[in-house]
């Protein structure tokens, strides 16, 4: 399933380096939690979907990381370089055994199904 995503030589030279660099920390800092977690939920500060994704964990007593970037009127940048990395529109995002599952819809099924259960025996 490609995405379409301009390959480095459809980039200008001079800006290849700061597309490259857009708050890699950031990026990073999830590849790291998510080599290091078997669940990690990453959301944002008043997001409704991004508490209840972390509830329904809790309540199927899956343990989680959690990385907050920001509220709605913060940080927007950093989750934007995240969106774009990931391919995922919106948070949260919810990640198992280092694939991305998508949401809290999605987590929902998940759980529903006894897959997440499955994937993390």
């Amino acid at each position: 399933m490609p995405r379409h995503i301009l390959t480095e030589e459809q980039l200008h030279p001079s800006i290849r380096e700061r597309v490259a660099n857009l708050h890699r920390a950031t990026v990073e800092e999830v590849l790291a939690a998510v080599a290091a977690n078997p669940v990690v939920v990453v959301g944002m500060r008043s997001n409704p979907f991004c508490k209840r994704a972390r509830r329904m964990l809790d309540a199927a007593g899956v343990a989680h990381h959690y990385l907050e970037y920001g509220s709605y009127l913060s940080e927007w940048r950093r989750r934007n370089a995240l969106k774009l990395w990931a391919g995922w529109p919106t948070l949260p995002m919810v990640f198992v055994r280092g694939t991305l599952m998508g949401g809290a819809d999605d987590l929902q099924k998940l759980i529903d199904s006894g897959e997440l259960k499955r994937l993390l025996a």
